[in-house]
């Protein structure tokens, strides 16, 4: 197996960058149109729904970037806790509209601290790639004693496991990490940091990201 070498620091910090801006530049993109659309109509009977259609993808990218604030970025302190709660309406900005993608979460009491907080989120976006021809993940928190353990359910036509996860999982070097693998990357990164293990099962009708962390 050919070994990769890791990116470095700037690198990380640029191929992160790149997703960021990758996942917000659509409906930036769809809002200018929107816009330009309204400039052309002036007052003609179709201005209200493209207002419609403009305002529905600035919540959209707005979800994004809130999503990307915590999951990416630096918000609070390393020793905040953030909810459970804030957490599910964090992640509901990945499911859109709501019609191709569905996340349901099983446990919203209580808090964690931010770096479990943004290792949940991102093993989400990993699981959005579990299905891609949409689908729904089912997200489980449980909590014994000292023990912690995150399980991600997704079901699904054409579900299949997380892109890049099983193969950084086996080796961490196997992959070269780029700008689609980014994600899955940081993901792992995450894991290590919290002292969590991930790992993925694989079913006929399902496939299931966990995260342990052993007392």
């Amino acid at each position: 197996m050919t070994k990769h070498v890791q990116p470095s620091d700037l690198e990380f910090a640029a191929l992160i960058s790149s997703k960021i801006c990758h996942d917000v530049i659509g409906p930036v993109g769809a809002i200018y149109n929107g816009l330009e659309m309204i400039d052309e109509d002036g007052v003609s009977s179709s201005r209200s729904d493209t207002l419609e259609v403009v305002r529905n993808v600035a919540e959209q990218a707005t979800a994004r970037l809130q999503f990307a604030r915590f999951a990416f970025g630096a918000a609070g302190s390393a020793s905040v806790e953030i909810g459970l709660d804030q957490a599910r309406q964090i992640s509901s900005g990945l499911a859109g509209d709501g019609k191709k993608y569905q996340i349901i979460w099983n446990e919203t009491s209580g808090a964690l601290p931010k770096n479990q907080i943004k290792l949940l989120l991102n093993m989400i976006a990993c699981a959005l790639t579990s299905i891609p021809r949409g689908g729904t993940i089912t997200v489980d928190v449980s909590r014994l004693g000292r023990s912690l353990k995150f399980i991600l359910r997704c079901t699904g036509r054409a579900v299949r496991a997380p892109l890049y996860i099983c193969e950084l999982i086996a080796c961490p070097d196997s992959l070269e990490i780029d700008a689609l693998s980014v994600q899955a990357y940081y993901t792992l990164r995450l894991a290590g940091e919290t002292g969590m293990r991930l790992s993925v099962e694989q079913h006929p009708d399902a496939v299931q990201l966990i995260a342990v962390a052993d007392p």
